[in-house]
């Protein structure tokens, strides 16, 4: 008996893959293992992380929100106090502004799917809605803006459009069904369903109610994304529509000719996934795979189709719609709109390139 179960000793290798910035050991990020999980919920020893400055240890008896700035009733709310609103529970993906960047290099990286595209997990989140926080407070008519700062070393501060916060924005406080870990944010954490990854602020800990946006260093001189011309676009808050096959995917060898089901995931931060198209030849033709239920918005989606290998070399390519008609692009039409090297919001079409030996690789169509 053990007073806190763990995975098989069978499944020791499926774990994440993480890396630290050089002299930073407080700063880097750890990757989901997309390719060695199956459905859509990601389990919360293998929801990914991005660390800037480490992760602090809270005591959630002292720890405090605090929303002030323009508003009527300044207010410190705490674990306890916000465990008397009513909760909500709410299945939503979250994916780092960062998250495929290697894609963006010049050649392909020879990665497997989760160190390409494993910033990206999926769980149920429980908590109370923004909203009805600020309507305790009294959010004035002429704030625009919420500035989001959490209590890491780093004070990561976001600015947050009011819009947003009014929407189905959620102070969460569990996650899958336990109280969110250390490394997601505990005690609490804003989750803004569809957003970039860096503005769920973890560990948060203040929000400020201004006119205008701060313009701090993690959306200036960090997450901003550089065009051809030299200019920058800010606040390019909504995640794109986007797709992966992980299986077959890098690192899983087919076994020779015959039956296979392609299986992979899409998600939208613009709503639900309506269509997943799959190509076997490089993306001249396309068939419609399986979604399967319940395809919920701002969440992973898992497709399917069955498929028959016949032993040649063939390109593989997965194509997400959403249902607000937005289309998952090539990757000529994303490397187009941005300056070479440019890492933030890659969402172009993933190709995975297999040979006669069943090797499957990352290329570039």
């Amino acid at each position: 008996m053990s007073g806190y179960g763990m995975p098989a000793h069978w499944q020791a290798s499926v774990k994440r893959t993480f890396t630290l910035a050089e002299g930073r050991p407080g700063t880097g990020s750890s990757k989901t293992p997309l390719q060695l999980l199956d459905g859509t919920l990601t389990p919360n020893g293998l929801h990914f992380e991005r660390h800037h400055n480490g992760v602090p240890d809270i005591d959630p008896s002292s720890h405090e929100l605090v929303i002030h700035g323009l508003v009527k009733q300044p207010r410190a709310f705490t674990l306890e106090s916000l465990l008397r609103y009513p909760l909500e529970s709410h299945i939503r993906f979250i994916e780092c502004t960062g998250n495929s960047a290697a894609n963006s290099q010049e050649k392909p990286p020879k990665l497997d799917a989760g160190a390409l595209h494993g910033l990206l997990s999926c769980s149920e989140w429980t908590g109370v809605r923004l909203s009805y926080l600020l309507d305790e407070v009294g959010l004035e008519g002429r704030a625009k803006w919420l500035i989001a700062e959490g209590a890491d070393a780093a004070a990561l501060s976001r600015s947050v459009p009011v819009e947003k916060a009014l929407d189905d924005a959620m102070v969460a406080l569990f996650q899958n069904g336990e109280a969110i870990r250390p490394e997601q944010g505990y005690p609490m954490r804003l989750l803004l369903p569809g957003f970039e990854g860096n503005i769920n602020v973890k560990w948060l800990r203040r929000l400020k109610a201004t006119t205008m946006p701060a313009h701090t260093k993690d959306e200036t001189s960090k997450y901003s994304d550089l065009m051809p011309d030299g200019r920058a676009r800010q606040f390019t808050l909504e995640v794109g529509v986007k797709s992966v096959i992980l299986r077959p995917s890098p690192g899983l060898v087919m076994r020779g000719p015959g039956f296979y089901e392609i299986s992979g995931i899409a998600w939208s931060g613009a709503g639900s996934i309506k269509r997943v198209q799959v190509s076997a030849d490089g993306g001249r033709t396309w068939a419609d795979a399986a979604l399967n239920a319940p395809v919920l918005p701002k969440a992973l989606t898992r497709f399917r189709i069955p498929w028959r290998w016949e032993g040649q070399p063939v390109t593989l390519m997965s194509r997400a719609i959403d249902d607000r008609r937005n289309v998952q692009p090539s990757r000529r039409e994303w490397t187009a709109q941005y300056a070479p090297g440019q890492p933030y919001h890659y969402n172009a079409l993933q190709s995975w390139a297999i040979d006669t030996s069943g090797k499957v690789t990352n290329v570039f169509v």
